[in-house]
């Protein structure tokens, strides 16, 4: 198997002027029709069961994920996942599944799996092949699969678990023995190695506003690097951390870093009144302070000469045979 470890010092390409970014089955397989949506300042937010997550659940968030979906897979050379998992497993969980790209890919990939992908929002495709399913549910909540799988599987979820240790161990408990698990996730922290960026900018405050806000939830903004502690803890076993750097901007100097920096900026500056006015607001801000400190935020993103990046990690981890 490949290193997929990547450096943290991202070699910036020489100075020059950079100019910014700016056959499937009739069936849905959604089983659930819980669609407690809200909305707030003018965008819909989806909530099944108790959780309130921080970014909207509409077409505009849809958009994003499977924006961000294409610069995993970048990050990960093309590979679906790094857990040596087998050729026929026969159950997938994909918790927190999103738009269900990520399932339906894994449904292509291994046809002799059903593989179910869940979420507290029902913004899935209708149309899905026929090894597919969908359910509303909430991950938070205590889980009641019918059935253990060979494989659960959980990405991005930053923001969204309240008690970690619990969501991982509840994967542990619908693992088969023998059976893989894999996480992925990031910190919102950036941070330079060769650029202008510096604590105390604007777009350090904003980061650092929005990891007080989800602590203020109870929801864990950053839990990356501490995804290999939970895993041992739960008591996997053969488990692997890899480490990768995110740039954002077209700053690095490698062909495919330079394109998942130009997603990563696209994503946040496409996206930075929705990542911020439902934890900004509970903090006591007013939309207008909001805009008027995003515009600061913005500037810091478009500017090339800050090299910023930050960290994700994917840790993955096999359930003991009994």
């Amino acid at each position: 198997m490949a290193d997929y470890d990547s450096p943290t010092d991202i070699e910036p390409q020489d100075a020059e002027p950079v100019s910014n970014p700016c056959s499937m089955s009739l069936t849905t397989s959604l089983k659930s029709s819980v669609l407690n949506y809200e909305y707030e300042n003018g965008r819909r937010y989806g909530g099944a069961g108790q959780s309130k997550y921080f970014i909207p659940a509409d077409e505009d968030e849809s958009n994003r994920l499977d924006l961000c979906a294409h610069m995993f897979s970048l990050l990960m050379h093309g590979e679906l996942h790094l857990a040596p998992i087998g050729p026929d497993p026969h159950r997938i969980l994909d918790v927190g599944t999103g738009t269900g790209l990520w399932a339906m890919d894994m449904a292509e990939k291994y046809p002799s799996a059903t593989v179910l992908g869940t979420d507290i929002a029902a913004v899935q495709p209708s149309f899905v092949p026929p090894n597919v399913e969908f359910e509303i549910n909430d991950a938070n909540e205590d889980w009641g699969f019918s059935a253990p799988f060979d494989f659960v599987h959980a990405r991005y979820l930053g923001g969204a678990i309240r008690d970690w240790p619990k969501f991982v161990g509840q994967a542990y408990k619908y693992a088969k023995p023998g059976a893989w698990v894999e996480f992925m996730d990031f910190t919102m922290t950036f941070y330079t190695t060769h650029g202008a960026f510096r604590p105390g900018c604007a777009v350090d405050r904003w980061t650092e506003e929005l990891k007080a806000a989800l602590i203020d939830f109870g929801l864990e903004p950053e839990p990356g690097s501490k995804l290999g502690g939970w895993v041992n803890d739960a008591g996997f076993q053969n488990v692997s951390v890899k480490k990768i750097a995110l740039p954002v901007g077209l700053w690095p100097k490698d062909r495919t870093l330079k394109e998942v920096g130009t997603i990563n900026l696209i994503q946040f500056l496409d996206n930075l009144e929705a990542f911020s006015l439902r934890p900004m607001t509970a903090r006591g801000w007013s939309v207008e302070r909001i805009n008027e400190f995003l515009r600061e935020v913005r500037r810091d993103f478009k500017d090339p000469t800050f090299q910023m990046q930050h960290d994700g990690f994917i840790v993955y981890g096999q359930r003991p045979m009994e």
